[in-house]
C-alpha cells in the first residue's frame, strides 16, 4: 500500500531535476481560496421620510454599505515543506530514489509569488441631480404692513422662495400618479393620441423610465462593486482543532485579509480522518527514503453559523511520516 501510494505522490508532481545526491523536501498541502463579492452601497433617496405619507410604502431611511460573498473556489496543491528536508546519499543512484526527486519538491528554491488582489474602487457617491422636473422654487404671497400717515395699510407683495422638502416630495407623488394614470390610459386606449407598433413601445418605455427616476427619489437606489481575492492557508499540526480563519468580510471595505479584526471571519475547518500510526517515524538501516502519508480531510468553509461549502482534499502535513 505504501509503495503504491509512493508512486502515486511521484507521478502527479512536475519535474525538477534527477541527480545522485542532492536535497529533497517532504510535501505538504496549501488550501487556495478564490472568492468573489459584491459591494452594495445604497443611497437613500431625498424624499425618503415621506415615502409611507405619500405613497404607501416603506423605504430605508439612510445610507449603508453591505457586501457578500456571491462565489469560492477551493483548490490545494502541494509545494515543498522546508521544514522537512533531506540529503541523499551516495547510494542514491538507483532508479526509484531517482524517481522521488521528480517530485519537484526539491530544494524549491522561490516561494510561489502572492496572487494580485483587487480592490474596490473609491466610494460612489449619491447623485439625485436632473431626477424629477418640477422646480425647487415657488412664489407665496405675503401681507405687508406699511404705515400712512396715522394708520396702517396692507399691500400685497409677491415673493420666490425656496419649497419645503415636503413640498416637493408631494409634487413628486402627484407625478408619480399622474405617469401611472397616463400609462392605463394608452394601453387601455383611453387617449385622444394613437399610439400602435414601436410608437406604443417607446410612450410606455419612457413612462416607466420617468416613474423608476421619480420613485428613486423616495426609495433611493444602490451601486453595486465586484471584488475578487484570493487566499492561502497552509494547515498545520500545531493548531488547535484545525480551524482557521480563511479570510473576512467588512461591509464598508469588502474582502480583507484574516488579520484584519474589522471585518467578520470566515473559518475553514478541517477533520482529518483517523490513520494506523503504527510505522510513523520508523526506522530503517543505512539511508532511508522518507516521504508522507496525507490524512484524507473533510474541508469546510463557514460563515461561524453556516456552511457554505465542504470538500474533502489529501492534507500532507497532516498525515503520517515515514520511510521506506
Amino acid at each position: 500500500m505504501k509503495k503504491v501510494l509512493f508512486f502515486t505522490v511521484v507521478l502527479f508532481a512536475s519535474a525538477v531535476f534527477a541527480q545522485a545526491q542532492g536535497t529533497y523536501a517532504l510535501p505538504q498541502t496549501v488550501i487556495s481560496l478564490e472568492v468573489e463579492a459584491v459591494k452594495e452601497t445604497f443611497h437613500a433617496g431625498p424624499y425618503a421620510r415621506y415615502a409611507r405619507k405619500y405613497l404607501g410604502i416603506d423605504a430605508r431611511p439612510s445610507d449603508e454599505s453591505r457586501c457578500h460573498v456571491s462565489a469560492v473556489r477551493m483548490v490545494s496543491y502541494a509545494e515543498a515543506d522546508q521544514s522537512r528536508r533531506f540529503q541523499l546519499g551516495a547510494k542514491a543512484g538507483s532508479d526509484q530514489i531517482g524517481a522521488l526527486t521528480l517530485q519537484g519538491l526539491i530544494s524549491l528554491g522561490g516561494a510561489k509569488s502572492a496572487d494580485a488582489q483587487w480592490r474596490f474602487s473609491l466610494d460612489s457617491k449619491d447623485d439625485f441631480a436632473g431626477r424629477g422636473v418640477s422646480s425647487n422654487l415657488t412664489e407665496e404671497s405675503a401681507t405687508l404692513y406699511t404705515r400712512v400717515s396715522d394708520r396702517s395699510v396692507a399691500v400685497q407683495q409677491q415673493m420666490v422662495v425656496e419649497k419645503s422638502l415636503e413640498t416637493r416630495a408631494m409634487e413628486a407623488a402627484g407625478t408619480i400618479f399622474k405617469l401611472r394614470e397616463k400609462k392605463m390610459e394608452i394601453v387601455t386606449g383611453d387617449t385622444d393620441a394613437t399610439f400602435s407598433g414601436e410608437a406604443l413601445g417607446a410612450a410606455l418605455a419612457e413612462i416607466d423610465r420617468l416613474e423608476k427616476e421619480y420613485m428613486s427619489m423616495f426609495i433611493g437606489y444602490s451601486d453595486y462593486a465586484p471584488q475578487k481575492m484570493s487566499y492561502e492557508v497552509i494547515p498545520s499540526r500545531d493548531t488547535k482543532g484545525q480551524r482557521y480563519v480563511a479570510f473576512r468580510v467588512s461591509d464598508t471595505e469588502g474582502l480583507l485579509t484574516p488579520d484584519n479584526v474589522s471585518g467578520r471571519p470566515y473559518l475553514l475547518e478541517l477533520v482529518p480522518q483517523e490513520m494506523d500510526a503504527s510505522q510513523e517515524g520508523a526506522k530503517v538501516a543505512k539511508e532511508p527514503v522518507y516521504y508522507r502519508i496525507p490524512a484524507v480531510c473533510t474541508v469546510r468553509l463557514t460563515d461561524g453559523v453556516n456552511v457554505l461549502m465542504q470538500s474533502r482534499m489529501p492534507v500532507y502535513q497532516l498525515g503520517i511520516d515515514t520511510t521506506m
